[in-house]
């Protein structure tokens, strides 16, 4: 029976959880400290953080706010957080949830953030519309994801080596794509930056890979790639084996303003 997408996430996830507790781009990124700067919580705060992954939100808000509901769709992946977590926190609470159907009441945070994985979700359109329910008036949402560039050609590009890489990958939108998103259900941007986030190649295809075979797919795809895509992704090889490639990635603040 062929698997849904989410129930691609929960097998990748579930058997790779230890792995992004600790990679480097999830744990060490620059983006983690500009979240408390960014937000600038209160001590009174209930913030919700959506598909924890390795706790890299969670942990980084816990010591300014009240209380951080971290969740995901996995639990083996949600149980390993808590295990990393627990013995550091004790305003923590885990829950299992889909981020396209959370189970919170209307206006419940005063705060939510997404990183790094809403290029998993199938419908983002449900997932920022369930953002915007469970966030009160003047509530702050921050969304950081890798985005898919404006150019048809270099976005399919990307989205393939992703999907060839990662088979719970569903699509990187572009950030006119989220802005429309957000637009839509009473969102307004009050900050954003753009960003250049270059993998090491041999730790991140291993990563979610799950033979040589597949791994070999990834490098075909990438040594194949043509001269606007290697220029645009600064793919970087040496003797065929790719080292490195960078891609783009986008932060931003959103204020809820109004109802849908």
């Amino acid at each position: 029976m062929k698997k849904t997408p989410k129930q691609k996430v929960e097998e990748v996830f579930g058997k790779n959880a230890d792995k992004y507790v600790t990679s480097n781009s999830h744990a060490k990124g620059d983006d983690l400290p500009l979240l408390v700067d960014w937000l600038k919580p209160e001590k009174t705060w209930k913030v919700l953080d959506i598909a924890t992954g390795g706790g890299h939100v969670t942990k980084t808000l816990a010591p300014h706010v009240a209380t951080v509901f971290s969740t995901d769709l996995t639990r083996a992946m949600l149980e390993n957080t808590a295990k990393h977590l627990r013995h550091n926190f004790d305003n923590i609470e885990y829950v299992v949830a889909d981020a396209e159907a959370l189970p919170f009441l209307t206006e419940t945070f005063d705060a939510a953030v997404c990183r790094i994985a809403p290029h998993h979700f199938p419908q983002p359109d449900r997932f920022i519309s369930e953002v915007a329910k469970v966030l009160k008036k003047g509530g702050k949402f921050i969304l950081i994801d890798n985005v898919a560039p404006a150019d048809p050609e270099l976005a399919e590009f990307m989205n393939t080596t992703e999907r060839l890489r990662d088979h719970s990958h569903f699509r990187c939108l572009s950030k006119a794509e989220w802005a429309t998103l957000l637009k839509e259900n009473g969102m307004k941007e009050l900050k954003s930056a753009d960003r250049r986030k270059t993998f090491d190649y041999p730790s991140w295809v291993a990563r979610t890979a799950e033979s040589e075979g597949q791994m070999e797919e990834v490098s075909r795809h990438l040594t194949g790639a043509t001269q606007k895509a290697i220029d645009y992704f600064a793919i970087n090889g040496q003797d065929g084996k790719i080292q490195d490639f960078t891609i783009d990635e986008w932060m931003a603040l959103f204020e809820k303003v109004d109802q849908k």
